[in-house]
């Protein structure tokens, strides 16, 4: 009979080894299913009150069941609970509220008992496989792996990656590509979740980042860290671009990245189906930058906008369908790659424009001033671009003007400031029909036309601006669908950059109390002051 248990207990320690060599989890978590099927087994075999656990020596087999019994006063309960006096018996450090461990015989399992473990280990192992397959795939996000189809289901490619399966969805896959049972498959693991049936690997074959480690894997100096990629951005299985930065001087980039008669960039563009790469230069200036990213196209010129974080491009008339690209494609893959909004023009254009501006200005001062449209026209010439900008400029400046001496310059100040006297009187109007609150105006930055502007906006008390952000009043870029568009703020159409409008919020949160003048200060700099104790002693 003792040969019979032992034989018994070696078996099912091979079990357990089988099981966590075919299935690559712990021998422990085995074990420990098993243990949980004995225990399970004995509860239908002893009866489901009592509290049975099983344990399984790791080293021997052996299988020990005990009934553990909880120490009270009185016994209400004989399968769960044991009195002080008979606990004390059989220890007698015990004490209220321990737990004695009460030895049961061996079970001798029958069919329906061994059937009842069988599931709780499959179970078990099943649970420990999944999570040992989340583990191992959540710490590969971010790579290329390489798989074989196993079927497809509704356009969604499922691919077999040895130890697990995963799913590359339609909207992941390149467009006009498909996969046969049995075909490998190259994608980028770009999420793992925990689901009800199990870990779920989510690859992607038109994820930006695929293309960048790609060029990884071809590319040996932006493994080695010599070329960073700053960014990507596809339209997959169509064009792409990419900007790349070298970290050494001596070595090109975008040489780097094509290589030797383009054999790189080659075998890139065989794995995504012939989509066409541009590589670009990154450079830290954003116009540079811009102007790199639009290529092929030449630029003429460009001008910034950076709190809006957007640029007017303006290209020679025969380059402007170059720049759009075909659908726009040129022009939205090198703002996605930038960040920024791209506005192009051509030098007809922009020189059309530049002149209705000139007109519009000219007829501005003529009619604000109350003077001549020679006078106008020069004023606007020179770069005034407001009523306001005549009034409050040095009076030189006005007077250096060719044809102007001190006298007209003084009275064309004059004429500035009582137009905007007027026009300041007709918004105040405005903003007391509209109920902004008197103590709005006395807010550093705040003028009266912008007072109009918030109160068109219900921002009408201190507590109102002090309960707005920055983009409330300036306006935000958000990315829609893959395309950026800009939100307009409350106060855009003025001029005001991110550090006024936040300065006229904080004024507002320190009236309303919300602040203190503290809150405001600077903060010091500990480290410089040190460094300058440390200079003088």
């Amino acid at each position: 009979m003792a040969t019979a248990v032992s034989a018994n207990r070696l078996e099912l320690l091979q079990i357990a080894d089988a099981v966590a060599r075919e299935k690559s989890i712990d021998r422990e978590v085995v074990i420990e299913a098993m243990a949980e099927a004995i225990q399970k087994a004995a509860r239908s075999r002893y009866g489901a009150e009592n509290e049975i656990r099983a344990r399984i020596n790791p080293q021997t087999g052996e299988i020990r069941l005990v009934r553990l019994l909880e120490v009270v006063d009185s016994v209400d309960n004989d399968a769960i609970q044991i009195d002080i006096k008979s606990a004390q018996r059989r220890n007698p450090a015990a004490q209220l509220g321990d737990l004695i461990e009460d030895e049961l015989p061996p079970v001798d399992f029958g069919r329906i008992a061994a059937q009842t473990a069988k599931q709780v280990i499959v179970q078990k192992v099943r649970d420990a496989e999944r999570e040992r397959q989340y583990d191992e795939y959540r710490d590969r996000i971010g790579e290329i792996i390489n798989g074989i189809v196993k079927r497809v289901e509704y356009g969604n490619v499922i691919v077999d990656l040895g130890r697990g399966e995963a799913i590359v969805r339609r909207d992941e896959l390149l467009p006009r590509e498909t996969f046969r049972n049995g075909d490998r498959v190259r994608a980028y693991i770009y999420d793992v979740r925990r689901e009800q049936r199990g870990p779920q690997i989510f690859l992607s074959r038109s994820h930006p980042q695929f293309m960048a480690k790609l060029f990884a894997q071809e590319v040996p100096e932006i493994y080695d860290g010599i070329i960073e990629i700053k960014a990507v951005a596809r339209d997959p299985g169509s064009r792409a671009k990419i900007a790349v930065l070298s970290n050494d001087s001596s070595i090109d980039p975008v040489g780097a990245c094509v290589g030797m008669r383009g054999s790189r960039v080659q075998a890139v563009v065989n794995e995504l189906q012939g989509e066409k790469i541009d590589i670009i230069q990154w450079s830290p200036d954003a116009a540079t930058f811009i102007v790199n990213g639009l290529a092929p196209a030449e630029v003429a010129k460009v001008v910034l906008d950076e709190d809006a974080q957007r640029i007017e491009v303006v290209v020679p008339d025969d380059q402007l369908s170059l720049a759009i690209g075909r659908r726009g494609q040129n022009v939205r893959l090198a703002s996605q790659l930038t960040g920024w909004d791209i506005d192009i023009l051509t030098e007809a254009e922009e020189s059309e424009r530049r002149q209705a501006e000139f007109q519009s200005r000219s007829a501005t001062f003529a009619e604000a001033l109350d003077v001549d449209e020679m006078i106008a026209q020069l004023l606007a010439s020179e770069g005034f671009a407001s009523v306001e900008e005549v009034a409050y400029v040095d009076l030189d400046e006005i007077a250096g003007i060719e044809g102007f001496d001190e006298d007209t310059a003084q009275e064309i100040q004059n004429r500035a400031l009582e137009f905007i006297e007027r026009q300041n009187a007709e918004y105040d109007e405005k903003r007391q029909a509209l109920g902004v609150a008197d103590d709005m105006g006395e807010i550093p930055g705040v003028t009266p036309k912008t007072l109009v502007a918030l109160g068109e906006n219900d921002i009408k008390t201190v507590e109102d601006l002090a309960g707005c952000a920055t983009d409330d009043l300036i306006g935000w870029n958000e990315t829609v669908n893959g395309e950026r568009k800009h939100q307009k703020g409350v106060l855009e159409d003025f001029d005001i950059s991110a550090e006024e409008a936040n300065a006229m919020i904080m004024q507002a949160r320190l009236r309303a109390g919300w602040v203190t003048e503290a809150d405001l200060a600077p903060a010091e700099e500990p480290a410089e002051e040190a460094g300058e104790v440390g200079e003088e002693a």
